[in-house]
């Protein structure tokens, strides 16, 4: 029997390593495109054509005609804010109707989800975790709990459903002490996005991309924020609520591990990270600011400053392990290219000693321990193939393959897609 393959592309780091380009690039050689995790916090950023977008929740092959582009199961979908991404995008030209499919079983975040994110966050004090503040944990929360609002309920009895739905929260939020709240406007626009979603193609997507598979075609799935906010697997409790590395693309699309081909892990060329948590080669020196500029790191969605530092080898390893990478991708190597020294955490220190693997806690006490490289001081914006790399970025890339274990077939020089070299 003639069956096709499932490749998954997703973050090695702490997210925003440039997925939304990597995907767009990669469509071509694809027949569908499927997001199989997280809300609209992860911004996927494109640049093409001397135009800029930003998704939310629409995988990132949208832009490329004539593939089929699925919202799967694992997503939790906002109705308003879904509704304002599409409509940007059909103004842009690009026809969603058709080509997009939503999973009925995908659940929906609710407008008193936000507050309850809010309020859990105004509990939580100086040990916030740092949310966007979407309602996206509430919403995974009211899932695993066996109290969500999925798609597929948007043909049966709904306002009856919400009703109970939205009552319940109500109650939370009084128990909470948090009533300073008004939701008029936002359900407003909620149920306008509920009457939008309706003229989409709603679907068992669990049977559609096992069909798909079994007549031969093949699927790229896309997941978002990054493997060190997985919530089993990160450095949590800072984490996102689902479970973002590749076994997140089995139970968020309904496919059998069998089915799994290539893993493509994206990293960049350095590090970055939003909101609270641990950050073993954070800088916060003129070299982190420096990164932050050239990089021009902050948030697609929230626009908040991303924290920036070194490459942390440690966690990529470990990453790399937990996903069962094939082929790595480097983003935004063109960042260092003014830089005379380039340095790469190649071990943690701990309790005076030094150790290799990633630990269960990388709060206290963790000191990187890095390994310094020569700068190339060159822009490589304007190069179109790895000939013409300078010889320093080369011995760069070699060192990480060394020490990764894994090759890097992509190299991303730039924001636009033509800005990409593929090795080899």
């Amino acid at each position: 029997m003639k069956t096709g393959k499932v490749d998954v592309l997703l973050g090695l780091q702490w997210g925003d390593e440039g997925k939304g380009k990597v995907v767009d690039v990669l469509t071509p050689r694809y027949d569908v495109i499927a997001r199989f995790q997280g809300g609209p916090n992860a911004g996927h950023t494109l640049e093409f054509e001397g135009e800029k977008y930003v998704l939310r929740s629409i995988p990132s092959g949208i832009f490329q005609g004539g593939k089929v582009n699925i919202i799967g199961n694992g997503v939790v979908l906002a109705p308003d804010l879904f509704m304002q991404e599409a409509k940007e995008l059909e103004k842009s030209g690009h026809s969603l109707t058709n080509r997009l499919h939503i999973s009925r079983k995908a659940h929906l975040i609710m407008p008193t989800h936000r507050v309850l994110d809010a309020a859990y966050e105004a509990l939580k004090g100086k040990n916030k975790v740092g949310t966007t503040g979407k309602g996206i944990g509430p919403t995974y929360t009211d899932k695993t709990s066996r109290n969500g609002l999925r798609v597929g309920d948007i043909f049966e009895n709904f306002e009856e459903k919400y009703a109970a739905h939205k009552a319940r929260h109500e109650q939370m939020l009084k128990a909470l002490g948090y009533t300073d709240y008004d939701i008029t406007e936002d359900e407003k626009k909620w149920m306008e996005g509920i009457e939008y979603m309706r003229r989409f193609n709603i679907v068992d997507s669990e049977f559609e991309i096992n069909g798909l598979l079994s007549s031969g075609k093949s699927i790229l799935c896309e997941g978002a924020q990054g493997t060190m906010l997985d919530v089993d697997f990160g450095s949590y409790p800072f984490v996102t609520s689902s479970n973002t590395i590749c076994a997140g693309a089995c139970t968020g699309l309904g496919i059998g591990p069998n089915k799994i081909g290539d893993v493509y892990g994206i990293m960049k060329a350095y590090c970055t990270r939003v909101g609270a948590g641990p950050f073993p080669t954070e800088l916060f020196d003129e070299t982190g600011a420096k990164l932050r500029d050239l990089g021009h790191e902050y948030g697609a969605v929230t626009g908040r400053e991303r924290r920036c530092g070194w490459i942390d080898l440690v966690a990529l390893r470990y990453a790399i392990m937990v996903n069962g990478v094939t082929k790595l991708i480097m983003m935004k190597s063109d960042v260092l290219d003014s830089f005379d020294v380039i340095k790469a955490c190649v071990a943690y220190k701990k309790d005076g000693k030094e150790i290799e693997h990633f630990p269960y806690n990388i709060e206290d006490g963790i000191e990187p321990v890095y390994k310094e490289l020569k700068g190339w001081n060159t822009d490589m914006t304007g190069m179109t193939s790895e000939e013409q790399f300078p010889a320093a970025f080369s011995e760069y890339v070699r060192f990480l393959e060394a020490e990764l274990q894994t090759p890097i077939t992509i190299i991303s020089i730039g924001p636009d897609r033509e800005q990409t070299i593929v090795r080899g």
